[in-house]
């Protein structure tokens, strides 16, 4: 992959001022009409719902998606009977120091790749493939996890993987080996981020998943802040409490 040209580097997030509040990367793929999904997945549809140009009181939308469209975490139970599904899996998982770093090289990532996040990395990896920030076309071939490099990171303590590919496995896969290695190690796995042109670093990340019950999978919005945002040791940062209650009004 070559790198990117100075315009299309997003800039680095700014420290920001005791007042200021902190800034936010977004990371997520923008959902467009059109925009393509895994085969076989629903297609993603935004249509017209009440409109005020027809007399109604309102605009309002239907929303019409697979739980994998655009970036969006698998819950356990996507790829195991018996695993947790997605309203069972705590909403701190999904938050938390994490280190982006450029994979370089063609097809499946090895285990070699953990080098690049070294011996203090945080307990959350995002991996910089070279997928482009917008897909006209499903990706046929990208740079799946080898299940190796799976088990190295997750003996460096990694609760969750991110990556910029739509999955952690070949398309056409059906073993699902690197999905099942981080299950095997308790991993959680965020796909399809919008990583081009990101800076290599060290940012909280906030990937946080809608409230479906007994889900395979969400969407998410995902966004980068400066590294201890969260933890309110950032800059002026007062950190957020971040509980999945689910039934308060």
């Amino acid at each position: 992959m070559n790198p990117p040209s100075p315009s299309s580097v997003r800039s680095p997030l700014p420290s920001g001022s005791p007042s200021a509040p902190p800034q936010l990367l977004d990371i997520s793929r923008r959902l467009t009409p059109g925009h393509p999904n895994w085969p076989g997945d629903a297609p993603y549809t935004l249509t017209p719902g009440a409109q005020l140009t027809q007399g109604d009181s309102v605009n309002t939308s239907v929303l019409s998606c697979s739980t994998h469209t655009g970036t969006h975490v698998d819950a356990p139970w996507h790829y195991a009977a018996q695993g947790a599904r997605l309203s069972e899996v705590p909403l701190e998982r999904y938050a938390g120091r994490a280190r982006l770093r450029r994979v370089p090289g063609e097809g499946t990532v090895g285990v070699s790749a953990h080098e690049l996040f070294g011996e203090d990395a945080p307990a959350i990896w995002l991996l910089m493939t070279g997928e482009p920030a917008h897909w006209t076309h499903f990706p046929q071939t990208f740079r799946a996890l080898d299940p190796a490099f799976v088990e190295a990171a997750a003996r460096a303590g990694v609760r969750l993987l991110g990556t910029d590919a739509p999955s952690v496995d070949p398309l056409i896969s059906r073993e699902l080996p690197a999905h099942r290695a981080c299950l095997a190690a308790d991993i959680l796995i965020l796909e399809s981020l919008n990583l081009a042109g990101v800076p290599e670093g060290d940012y909280d990340l906030l990937a946080l998943p809608l409230p479906l019950e007994g889900a395979d999978a969400s969407p998410v919005r995902a966004v980068l802040l400066p590294a201890g945002a969260l933890s309110g040791r950032g800059p002026g940062v007062q950190a957020p409490d971040i509980e999945g209650t689910g039934d308060q009004a």
